[in-house]
């Protein structure tokens, strides 16, 4: 089973694009839905982020205070540092985990399936992928779309995104590019000729 990375930065629009895969059938694993089930209550690694943060950073439920976690990453580059230090491994490890643990079923026939993560190229996840797929919007349409969905300001969405790898270099180390500020109809015509084309390297 060959594993197909996709990724681009924040409000790029990965959702829309995975949906439309998920439509042709193939299956995949989101890296952030893995990043929030490593540290749900109960999981050693959310117990050591909260005896390095201290109490602040859960909810009265004994859950993960993103919002608060978040604030104080962005804020302090050297948090930041030791939380992706604690995190990417257990991270990666559970992605091989559900990648490879037949989580399409017995049935799935296709040859490939998709590792969904917006830090692929950031983080070591790109050496479990056989191509690297980026969804690709202009700047501007990554602050809007994400100022929008997040009611966050214009300022926060900068620093994510300074915090992600920067655009060009994105583009410049992907096999394949979705261009995701065109009309859906266009969109879907792409990710058809790539699963096309995927169908046919991976024959």
């Amino acid at each position: 089973m060959k594993i197909v990375g996709l990724t681009g930065g924040i409000g790029s629009g990965k959702s829309t694009v995975v949906r439309i895969f998920g439509d042709l059938g193939v299956h995949w694993v989101d890296a952030d839905d893995v990043a929030r089930e490593v540290v749900e209550p109960g999981t050693s690694a959310l117990a050591a982020i909260a005896e390095h943060f201290g109490a602040v950073i859960l909810l009265s439920d004994g859950g993960l205070d993103r919002a608060a976690l978040r604030q104080r990453v962005f804020e302090e580059p050297a948090e930041r540092a030791w939380l992706e230090g604690l995190l990417h491994p257990v991270i990666r490890q559970e992605l091989i985990r559900q990648l490879s643990a037949g989580g399409a079923g017995d049935d799935y026939t296709l040859p490939y399936v998709l590792l969904v993560s917006p830090l692929l190229l950031e983080t070591d996840q790109q050496e479990l992928v056989e191509r690297i797929v980026v969804v690709d919007v202009p700047e501007e349409v990554q602050i809007e779309r994400t100022m929008a969905r997040d009611d966050n300001s214009r300022e926060q969405v900068e620093r994510i995104m300074a915090a992600q790898m920067a655009r060009q270099e994105r583009r410049s180390r992907a096999d394949a590019h979705i261009d995701n500020n065109r009309p859906l109809q266009d969109v879907e015509r792409q990710v058809c000729e790539l699963h096309n084309r995927f169908l046919f390297e991976f024959r």
